[in-house]
């Protein structure tokens, strides 16, 4: 049996061959914080690919499809794709999110990550850098699931909702993830950016 029939299947043949690579050049991948950071960025690709492709191509599509008289509507994307789009999209965010902290709390920087390096002696420049990141994505994580999640549920017919109450929701599923996208460009950088010149094991 083909493992990439299914995706399920592809993501383990993955996986597989990772870890083989791994054992094979002297096990570099396959202590903890490794592991971690592998699925922390597997993940963030994940969310920021489906932020992304949200923003500069479903709506859009949609919009298109909306002024094209005749045409065949967003009816499939609606109910195919951005049910299981807004699915991998929260997951992804939370798994993000979640490794993220544990990388941070294992390496000790998580309170002063999130206090800006501030409360550091002496003053730490990488808890500063990760720590904007991160604080960004913990604001990208609460639009996730407090306003696009909740607010796309009403507009995809999943819950009950007047006409008046889908176009309100629309607005601010509209609006949180436009500033995801506009505070994913500078979180980015940030976790890029965080030089790893204090002692950490990168």
């Amino acid at each position: 049996m083909n493992p990439l029939n299914t995706i399920k299947g592809t993501i383990i043949a993955g996986v597989i061959v990772s870890v083989i690579i791994a054992a094979l050049i002297g096990g570099w991948a396959l202590n903890w914080l490794s592991l971690d950071r592998w699925i922390h960025i597997g993940a963030g690709i994940t969310w920021i690919g489906l932020l992304y492709y949200f923003n500069f191509v479903q709506v859009p599509a949609l919009g298109a499809a909306a002024a094209d008289q005749g045409g065949p509507g967003g009816a499939g994307i609606t109910k195919y794709v951005a049910p299981l789009a807004l699915l991998w999209f929260r997951w992804a965010a939370l798994v993000t999110w979640l490794s993220g902290a544990a990388y941070l709390l294992t390496t000790k920087n998580l309170h002063g990550a999130f206090t800006l390096g501030l409360m550091s002696d002496p003053f730490n420049v990488y808890q500063l850098i990760i720590g904007l990141g991160a604080w960004m994505g913990t604001i990208m994580l609460f639009n996730v699931w407090v306003l696009i999640w909740p607010n796309q549920k009403k507009v995809l017919g999943m819950v009950p909702a007047s006409d008046e109450e889908k176009n309100k929701a629309k607005r601010i599923a509209f609006l949180a993830s436009r500033t995801n996208t506009f505070l994913s460009i500078p979180m980015l950088m940030c976790m890029i950016g965080a030089v790893p010149n204090h002692g950490l094991p990168f």
